[in-house]
């Protein structure tokens, strides 16, 4: 859609805030399907008995796409204004991710 600017026209300002609230609910409707699919592939991994060392990281790769779609289509973080909320989020997961790895490596040693 890109940058829209008011116009001062209602008419034009309207019709431009319907199509793009039915574009968004149209990412949400889609994601949420695709994250409904993703929670049946992760239930049927563990319901046909497959190997630990399949069903782990698949499950934990599902989890990873299902938090990305609930992010940016669920809480709009696709959306303009939410840059500071994103680099704060993201901060935080480096940190976390640095600090499991610091963790592991020291028990591992």
């Amino acid at each position: 859609m890109g940058n829209h600017v008011e116009t001062g026209n209602p008419t034009v300002d309207y019709e431009y805030r319907r199509r793009k609230n039915r574009e968004d609910m149209k990412h949400q409707v889609i994601s949420f399907a695709l994250m409904i699919f993703l929670t049946f592939v992760a239930f049927a991994a563990v319901y046909f008995e497959m190997s630990e060392w399949f069903i782990i990281p698949t499950i934990l790769l599902l989890a990873v796409i299902q938090v990305i779609f609930q992010l940016y289509y669920f809480m709009h973080m696709s959306h303009k204004g939410h840059e500071a909320v994103s680099l704060f989020l993201y901060s935080g997961v480096l940190v976390g991710f640095i600090t499991v790895l610091a963790f592991m490596t020291i028990v591992w040693i």
